[in-house]
């Protein structure tokens, strides 16, 4: 009877599951299947984001959105428009894990591109990561011991990670790459784990009944911030040209996307790449647009291309529904849809998260003493979020605090034979985080400082001595007070060093009463020939040899050594604790680490009078103080001036002339003799008279 009763009870399910199918035949069909809807998922520039910070973000809760997201449309594509990696902890065992690529593949990623941070540890870098990434692919994991916060141990089991996202770049220059001496050792390794792993100029995923081409380029702005990347490039227009010309002569693609590490920058609205992209190649339905970090809240349609960008760090993720029509596919709906608080967690996909982070403590932080989780100290104050650090003119605490670590951790480092560091400099171009209010941690202080890494191969820009001119440190001012206000990754930041800005004074003449400020507030002024001892991280000094290029010639900083020769290697110059590289992040964690009853000092509550911005329209502020610059312009336009006062005395001069008048070499006037013959008769009258 039981049997009868569960066989009955299953030819019911059948019966009652197949009568939909029976009936209405396709119809039943999820949302998509027949090719009439395409639905894609999209992130970008997620900069190894793969937890939560602050209640935001994190692979956990992007997993629970994908998930819902696919309720209503099955088998939805998901795509990423690089930037994938540097920016948390987790970039540390970015070459030895490739915990980003992975988690990647658990997620369930179809394509992604890179993006010029993918680059940030050279193409040797690089290459370790996809020859790991490729060991990976498809294979069970194994048990990975973990600590939790209170030192207890447990484990961990994950199960697999499947197929990595396939990876799309187009436009790399391999042949000329390859045919350059310098490049082509590295360059070759790169081509092979590239080869190895399977990047390809484009793919063609098939999902819900149709065929979605997608290819990959990088633009001229991202090329440009990837000086380390030991590849040439292709222009990306003329590559996508190209790209979407071979794809329509295949005519395997029903819809073709780009993933552009390009961007879209509202300030720049129509002159954006993105923006100059669609218009240049009209064939490509979808731009998902990365590395401008801006989120687009309502496409921008151009023609029949439609760009969309969700910002970075996980904060959102897109997702846009294309509906078939007469003329192919149009977007039918778009929306970023916010990784907050209200999202729960998944919890599988945490616990492959929870395992990376043990191996960052494992592989990274303990040759520092420190663990991902250990508070430095607690924080009572707001500091500027890092989504706006930069954006406004004007000293910041968090701008302060950074450069101030610096100055504290060269002394600790070099203790006894410490050479007093009169300024330290921070742009905000290298600040990737932002201090929380509450608990400080490790993590927190790492990705403030995260970017690059170091000749020792170990993640990390390092600490790097300079010494500029007296005339060079106002040149820097003068790069913060104005060309920053075109570049806002310029803004700078200094411990030792103060001034005051006014916008409305001439361009590249805005800086004033620059001074040096020691520790007690003393100020004193600049020598222009004395030469100062300077500390940046690594990035930041090389950059700075870029300033004369960037203003034309107008502004020169040439960093030196402590003899006055100039620095053609910036890596013979780095700090050492020991015979270890001073990382930046670490002289972050460092200072906050020391700080008295484990609290950020009330110091930083506020500015203390670093940077004033001072917008006046009095004389004496718009002319005091002129450097080089500012009396050259004072010069040429007194030019015309001195052409109208010479054209108004010469006129004037004439016109006295014909009413009999004449000057003196005193300028007081004289009368003229009106005729020659009195002249003459006066003349011989005094010949002979002394």
């Amino acid at each position: 009877m039981v049997k009868i009763r569960k066989v009955l009870i299953g030819l019911g399910l059948i019966i009652v599951l197949g009568i939909p199918t029976v009936i209405f035949g396709d119809q039943v069909q999820s949302p998509g299947t027949d090719g009439s809807t395409v639905s894609i998922i999209f992130t970008g520039d997620m900069h190894s984001h793969l937890e939560s910070q602050g209640g935001s973000g994190g692979f956990a809760k992007l997993k629970t959105v994908v998930d819902e997201i696919n309720v209503d449309y099955p088998d939805s594509f998901l795509f990423d428009a690089g930037d994938f990696s540097m920016g948390t902890p987790f970039q540390t065992i970015y070459m030895s894990e490739a915990s980003e690529l992975r988690m990647m593949g658990a997620m369930g990623y179809d394509v992604t591109t890179l993006g010029n941070h993918e680059f940030d540890y050279r193409p040797a870098g690089l290459t370790k990561m996809l020859n790991v990434a490729s060991t990976y692919q498809g294979t069970e994991s194994k048990y990975v011991k973990v600590y939790s916060n209170g030192g207890l141990n447990y484990t961990w089991e994950y199960k697999t990670f499947p197929k990595m996202p396939q990876l799309v770049q187009s436009n790399i220059d391999w042949p000329k790459t390859l045919a350059d001496k310098d490049l082509a050792p590295d360059a070759k390794k790169l081509k092979t784990a590239m080869e190895n792993y399977g990047v390809k100029d484009y793919t063609i995923i098939q999902k819900q009944g149709v065929n979605v081409a997608v290819f990959g380029v990088m633009g001229i702005e991202a090329i440009s911030q990837a000086p380390e990347s030991g590849v040439l490039w292709k222009d990306y227009i003329a590559r996508a040209k190209e790209i979407v010309a071979e794809i329509q002569r295949n005519g395997e693609a029903d819809l073709i996307v780009c993933l552009s590490h390009a961007g879209y920058y509202h300030a720049d609205g129509d002159q954006s790449e993105d923006i100059l992209l669609a218009k240049e190649v009209p064939g490509i339905n979808v731009i998902i647009s990365g590395h401008s970090h801006d989120t687009l809240s309502k496409e921008i349609q151009i023609g029949d291309t439609a760009i969309v960008g969700c910002g970075a760090y996980t904060d959102y993720t897109g997702h846009l529904v294309l509906k078939k029509t007469k003329n192919g596919y149009s977007l039918s709906s778009y929306k970023l849809i916010p990784l907050d608080k209200k999202v729960i967690e998944n919890p599988e996909i945490q616990g492959k998260v929870n395992v990376f982070r043990s191996l960052v403590d494992q592989k990274y932080f303990s040759r520092f003493g420190y663990r991902y989780n250990e508070v430095l100290a607690h924080n009572s104050w707001k500091f500027t979020p890092t989504d706006t650090f930069g954006d406004v003119q004007g000293e910041d605490t968090l701008g302060d605090l950074i450069a101030d670590s610096f100055v504290y951790a060269v002394k600790q480092a070099e203790g006894n034979h410490y050479v007093p560091v009169d300024v330290a400099v921070v742009p905000s171009g290298v600040v990737r985080g932002t201090i929380p209010k509450g608990d400080v941690t490790v993590a927190d202080a790492f990705d403030i400082s995260s970017l690059g890494i170091g000749p020792d191969g170990v993640p990390g820009y390092p600490l790097v001595s300079v010494y500029l001119t007296g005339k060079e440190l106002k040149a820097a001012a003068e790069v913060d007070a104005t060309v920053s206000d075109m570049m806002s990754e310029a803004r700078l930041y200094f411990s030792g060093l103060s001034y005051t800005i006014n916008p409305h004074r001439l361009f590249l003449n805005r800086a004033t009463d620059i001074k040096l400020v020691a520790k007690d507030g003393t100020k004193t002024k600049i020598d222009n020939n004395k030469l100062y001892r300077v500390v940046a991280d690594l990035y930041t000094c090389q950059m700075l040899g870029l300033v004369k290029d960037g203003s034309y010639g107008l502004l020169s900083v040439t960093p030196k050594d402590k003899d006055g020769v100039v620095i053609k290697d910036f890596e013979n110059n780095i700090i050492y604790d020991n015979k270890d590289e001073l990382k930046a992040w670490y002289a972050v964690a460092s200072y906050i680490d020391s700080f008295k009853g484990n609290e950020i000092p009330k110091s930083y509550e506020a500015p203390d009078g670093r940077k004033i911005v001072n917008a006046s329209w009095s004389p004496i502020a718009m002319l005091k103080q002129p450097n080089h610059i500012g009396l050259m312009a004072a010069g040429i336009a007194l030019i015309p001036i001195a052409i109208i006062i010479g054209i108004i005395v010469f006129i004037r001069s004439r016109r006295q002339k014909r009413r009999g008048y004449g000057r003196s070499i005193f300028h007081t006037k004289t009368k003229r003799y009106d005729k020659p013959k009195m002249r003459i008769r006066k003349m011989k009258k005094n010949k002979y008279k002394f």
